[in-house]
Parts: structure tokens; sequence; C-alpha cells
């Protein structure tokens, strides 16, 4: 299944990228935070009977494994996404999209420190070439680009917020890695909904963000739905198969797959949108990168934490 680890995350991660034309609607009428825990609502529905099927697996989780779960579940589900949002109103996207090229390189430092993971030279070489083609797909003029009349000023309340953002899902990987070395990847999917969908009622309680039952359209019901299924449970029980057998190193770069497939989304769905022959170019070497960091992985020992 070694094999097979690295190519599921990148179909994951692709499938992350698919909402964003049902996002954009959502985002018109309904705050960030009650989509959100609309979404967890509905994967929860899901996830629920398949945790309670799995419940003697959770006396097998330590206090460090909790501390990684609940990590994983209130920063990487809800706290970077709010964080990541939120950079918008202090810089122009490319700020922030660019400073997200940094969450690789978070998540393999920690997985050298608390998962003990040795990279080989011929790894080093496939995450550029990954991270080189991942770069040219958002930038293929070969420098960030801003929208009209906009200047690239990185702020640094809108530059620390993106950074935080690429943090927790940098460790979220890590974590999962970890967590992955004592249970299943069903519960781990569903403890992370679980979880996530109580500390987002919370907030949206603190924060008052529930919206009227007549606001919401059948429309809104129906791509939270979408977005529920497409890029949440759906994708992470995919995503959490393939990372238990995955090394979180090689994990993170397949997690490129999101950039690809966003600018194709973009390029389907939003009018006048084109791919230009350097995303090509980009594409191709991403694509290239994740066979040859599935091959490592195939040959790699991937040693336990514990």
């Amino acid at each position: 299944m070694k094999k097979y680890g690295p190519y599921l995350i990148f179909l994951a991660a692709m499938l992350w990228a698919t909402d964003a034309p049902f996002r954009l609607h959502l985002t018109q009428e309904l705050s960030s935070n009650f989509i959100v825990l609309a979404e967890h609502f509905v994967s929860v529905l899901f996830v629920l009977p398949i945790l309670l099927l799995n419940w003697s697996e959770l006396k097998r989780l330590t206090l460090k494994d909790w501390v990684a779960v609940l990590f994983i579940a209130i920063c990487g589900s809800a706290l970077a996404a709010v964080a990541f949002t939120q950079a918008f109103h202090y810089v122009n996207p490319s700020v922030a999209i660019l400073l997200q090229k940094l969450q690789p390189f978070i998540a393999i430092s920690l997985a050298g420190v608390l998962l003990k993971e040795r990279l080989s030279e011929r790894f080093w070489l496939f995450a550029v070439l990954a991270l080189a083609g991942a770069y040219l797909i958002s930038f293929p003029n070969l420098l960030p680009q801003v929208y009209p009349g906009e200047t690239f000023n990185p702020n640094l309340i809108g530059t620390g917020l993106a950074l935080i953002a690429a943090f927790f899902w940098g460790a979220s990987t890590v974590f999962g890695k970890y967590v992955l070395n004592t249970t299943n990847f069903k519960v781990m999917t569903s403890l992370r909904f679980c979880l996530g969908f109580l500390f987002l009622l919370g907030l949206n309680f603190y924060q008052q963000t529930f919206p009227s039952f007549s606001a919401i359209t059948t429309t809104d019901y129906l791509f939270i739905v979408i977005v529920a299924l497409t890029s949440g449970v759906v994708s992470l029980f995919i995503y959490y198969k393939g990372l238990a057998n995955t090394k979180a190193s090689v994990a993170t770069l397949a997690e490129l797959g999101f950039p690809l497939a966003a600018v194709v989304v973009n390029w389907l769905f939003i009018p006048n949108s084109t791919l230009v022959p350097m995303q090509f170019v980009g594409i191709a070497a991403l694509l290239c990168a994740v066979w040859g960091l599935a091959r490592y992985n195939q040959s790699a020992s991937v040693q336990s934490p514990r």
C-alpha cells in the first residue's frame, strides 16, 4: 500500500480544490464560521456511526495522541482556515498563497524532529521539483501576481496570519501521521470532524455568527452538502488512508495537488480564465515529482516515533 499512499494524498488534495465555486456562492450570504460548522455537521452525520463502531480503538490512544488529535481538529480544521481567510483583509491573495509554499518546509522540519524521518538526496531532488512545479502552477509569470490596482504589500499582520495557517496545516500532517501509528484512518478522520464540530459550535455561539433559517436557501443547503462530501469527509478518508502508508515528509509534498486542481477548477468555472504554457510545465513537473516521491516512499522504511 506504500506504493499508492502518496497518490491517494494527491487525489485528496485535488478534491479539496473542487469546492471553490460552491464556497464562493456560500460566502456571499453566510459567515465563514457558519459555513465550516455546517460542513462539519454534515460530515459528522457520516463519521459518527463509524466512530461508534470503532469505539474500542479510542482506548489505545495515549495522552500525546489526544493532544495531537485536538491540535488537528481545532488548529488544522478550524483556526487555520480562519487565519488564512482573515489574512486576505490585510494582504492581497498573492502574498497569502505565496507564504503557503512554506508549508512543506514546516512539515518536513517537524517530521524530522517529531517522527525522526531521515531524508535522502533522492527525496530532496523530487521535493525541489514538486515545489518548483507548484510555484509555476500558481505563478506562471514567475513573480507573484496581484489584482489590477493592488500592490504586492506583505503587511505584517496579514503575513503573520498566513504563516500561522501554514504552520497549523503543516503540523497537522505530521501529527496526523503520529496518531496513525496508533489507530486506523477511519478513527482519525472521525475524531477530526467530531471534535472540530464541537469547537466550531462553541466558536459560532461565542461570535454569534448563526444566520436565521430564512436566510439559508435550498441552494445553500445543497452546496453545503456537496462541499462537505467532496472536499470534506470523502477527501479526508482518502487522505488519512494514504497518510497511514506515507512518510509525513512525502505527504506534505503530495498535498501540492491542491494548486494543480485549483487552477483547473478556475479554468473550468471562472469566465476568461485560461491556462498558460508555463502552467503546463509546472503540472508536468509536479506529476513527475509525485511519481518519484511515491517510488521513494515505497523503498524508504517508515520509522515509528515510539
